[in-house]
């Protein structure tokens, strides 16, 4: 028998075991989204104070326990491992995240300019891969310095306090920072669907465009703020557009690259600091890959020489090098020169918001603000209770002897403080303070301080309900403690601007050794790359039995080559990429080299410089296509062209040509022509089937085209200055370019 239950609302028995289908829309709101919010919330994206929760968490629990200077301790190290245990009251993800968290916020770390924690011991470094931070019960830490400024006030209920996950205590919902500590402290999260990646930007500089900011909203933030600014240094490379976009939308990106020494006596090149976005192995890693891949060819050594003193990655060079173009050469293809992507995501009242500076400033200064006026607040609430209590000593005053007289003649204890309320028309908290006051104070100079302490506390009362009823007066408080901060705590910038038309980027052909050679290609698909030098010391070309040279071909190694086939098709490659051959070599096969199709052999070879001249195609039918070089050039980097030369009727010859010249034509064995290429009109397409040059009987079909050297002899009998045209019967033996 089939077992029921009732579903949730009541009313319908469902099977058990029954599948109840449903838009997977609803199952993805119910099920994943709260996850994903959760993320984003909780977890991943910091808010206006700077923070993730995690980060927040931690510091206010150290905070709590008394580990600030000026607080009950006297700001002492305690060990990590007791900060991780109290944290976990209110983080529940366990010791190993949270101590984790912790590292990065250490001085030790060298992962932000203004660190919130000083430590000791070993907390790794931002700086390397595989330089493993001790673990919590060997390191000490408390709160650095800067953290005053953090917390301050929050004991004044400046911001609002929340239960931790299982409701035990309280814990801030964001920390009031009296500077836009979101800007200072670099901070990355991936969450569901979205990400934040904020750099980091030098203190002083911040604070300064926040004043300018409050004075005038429409400021030029440009000139304050100059660019990002990294605890790892560097050059940043600066692209005054970029910079500009980043500040305006929040988004963009920009290169920073490593500075560097060279020490001349040893030939080394030190370098000592690096992008913040690499470490120190991804960068050895790279350079040692490329040093066996041979792309560079002048360094003998790499290793890490980092120590107390700092970081310095050691490069031995050879001592005929020129260590600039091989730092260029670095730069280009390592780590060493790196993108740092910025997406300025932050949590504006639970609502993720990309924001430019100009709206991060708005919206930390409105917090800001905000944490001013609930301290006003909560202090005006103080003094006010205390000038109450100092108005009611001051009624007591008018007739001391009569308040004496009361309690003294009132039998019950408890009757004290109604009849001092009714004898002289004060408050209970007035009669209680009266009341408490000891008999040895009832003398004239403890009345004389209260009573001038009542007027101190009435100008100090009228100045605070001054400057919180005024925007302005707030903007003042918020300008001077910036002030204060970055006298205090503003440091110089560690990475340096470097304005980019003074680091142009070095292109990697500007690192190719240039020098002169011969590319030589065999009837069996083979090519050899040839130095000169090479040559002159063995030019005897070694081949296979049944091979043979079908065509020689000077170039630099810098040159790009087009390699045409028999399939119609065009490879095009940079000679540098070709490997050195020598003459008792086969050379390379190019089936293999270029991954060619089964049956297809490369016919010509042509060398493309400026990408100038002509390419002319001869087929058996008696046509000729004159093709613009520049018609094979592209502006991407393909490897192969289809469809370079028409396929309708069987190729000749083909031929490339700087400017117009001589041909000569042959029709089988019995007729010949010369014609000069002028006369062939210059087709926009590379499969132009050409026009006819030759006129051709019945079954017979051209069989060569080659220029014509300018030593040929008498070329009168065979040249024609029109097309088409028949040819002359062979006569006269020419020679031929090449012969």
């Amino acid at each position: 028998m089939q077992k029921n239950t009732r579903s949730k609302a009541g009313d319908v028995n469902i099977p058990e075991n029954h599948i109840i289908e449903q838009p997977i829309t609803n199952a993805l709101e119910i099920n994943y989204m709260p996850y994903a919010m959760s993320v984003i919330v909780s977890r991943a994206i910091p808010e206006i104070d700077g923070f993730k929760p995690a980060h927040r968490k931690l510091l206010y629990t150290m905070y709590k326990m008394g580990l600030i200077s000026g607080s009950s301790g006297g700001g002492r190290r305690i060990k990590s491992a007791d900060i991780v245990g109290q944290t976990m009251r209110l983080n529940p993800h366990g010791d190993g995240p949270i101590y984790e968290t912790m590292v990065r916020l250490t001085r030790g770390n060298d992962a932000m300019i203004h660190p919130f924690i000083d430590s000791k011991g070993n907390f790794g470094k931002h700086h390397s891969r595989d330089m493993a931070y001790a673990a919590s019960r060997y390191t000490e830490a408390r709160l650095d310095g800067i953290c005053r400024e953090v917390f301050r006030d929050i004991d004044k209920g400046v911001v609002d306090m929340v239960d931790n996950y299982n409701a035990t205590m309280l814990e801030p919902a964001l920390l009031p920072t009296t500077f836009p500590n979101l800007l200072v402290t670099p901070n990355q999260g991936i969450a569901v669907g979205m990400a934040s990646t904020v750099c980091s930007f030098n203190l002083k500089e911040v604070c300064n465009t926040a004043i300018a900011w409050l004075k005038n909203p429409n400021c030029d933030i440009s000139k304050t703020l100059l660019a990002p600014d990294f605890s790892t240094g560097g050059e940043l490379i600066f692209v005054r557009s970029e910079i500009a976009n980043i500040y305006e939308t929040g988004r963009g990106s920009f290169k920073v690259r490593a500075r560097y020494r060279f020490d001349a006596k040893n030939s080394c090149i030190e370098v000592y600091e690096i992008p913040y976005t690499t470490t120190v192995e991804a960068i050895i890693d790279k350079i040692v890959a490329l040093v066996k891949a041979g792309k560079i060819r002048d360094i003998s050594d790499v290793r890490d020489e980092t120590d107390l003193q700092g970081l310095k990655i050691a490069i031995d060079i050879k001592k005929s090098a020129n260590a600039d173009q091989i730092m260029q050469r670095l730069y280009s293809l390592t780590p060493l020169r790196d993108s740092f992507s910025c997406n300025f995501n932050f949590l504006i009242d639970g609502r993720p918001r990309v924001m430019g500076i100009a709206e991060i400033l708005q919206e930390w200064t409105a917090f800001r603000a905000g944490c001013i006026k609930r301290q006003l607040t909560h202090d005006i609430a103080k003094k006010s209770e205390k000038l109450h209590l100092l108005e009611g000593l001051a009624k007591i005053l008018l007739d001391i002897d009569k308040a004496i007289k009361i309690i003294r003649e009132t039998p019950l204890e408890a009757q004290v403080i109604p009849n001092l309320m009714k004898g002289f028309g004060i408050t209970q908290a007035q009669a209680e303070f009266i009341a408490e006051i000891k008999l040895r104070h009832l003398n004239r100079e403890y009345l004389t301080n209260r009573i001038d302490e009542r007027k101190s506390l009435e100008d100090e009362l009228a100045e605070l309900n001054a400057i919180f009823g005024s925007e302005g007066r707030i903007r003042e408080v918020i300008i001077t403690q910036l002030k204060e901060i970055a006298k205090k705590y503003g440091q110089p910038r560690r990475t340096e601007i470097v304005e980019a038309g003074d680091a142009p980027a070095a292109s990697e052909a500007d690192f190719i050794d240039d020098y002169n050679l011969k590319l030589f290609l065999t009837g069996q698909n083979y090519i050899k790359k040839i130095s000169l030098v090479s040559l002159r010391s063995a030019d005897t070309q070694y081949l296979k039995d049944d091979d043979f040279i079908a065509q020689e071909l000077e170039a630099t190694n810098r040159d790009e080559l087009l390699l045409f086939t028999n399939l119609c098709n065009v490879y095009k490659v940079k000679i540098y990429d070709l490997p050195d051959n020598k003459a008792s070599s086969l050379g390379e096969y190019l089936t293999n080299l270029l991954e060619m199709s089964p049956g297809e052999r490369v016919l010509y070879l042509a060398i493309a410089k400026d990408y100038g001249g002509y390419m002319l195609f001869a087929f058996e039918n008696g046509k000729v296509a004159k093709v613009q070089f520049s018609a094979y050039a592209t502006k991407t980097n393909r490897r192969k062209l289809v469809n370079a030369y028409s396929g309708r009727a069987p190729l000749v010859e083909m031929h490339w040509t700087a400017d117009d010249t001589d041909l000569y034509l042959q029709r089988g064995t019995d007729k010949a022509m010369v014609v000069n290429s002028a006369l062939i009109p210059v087709n926009s397409s590379k499969q132009s089937v050409g026009v006819t040059v030759f006129t051709l009987r019945k079954n017979s079909v051209l069989t060569a085209m080659r220029p014509v050297d300018h030593d040929a002899g008498d070329l009168d009998y065979y040249r024609t200055d029109k097309i088409p045209t028949a040819g002359h019967f062979l006569q006269k033996q020419l020679k031929l370019a090449g012969e």
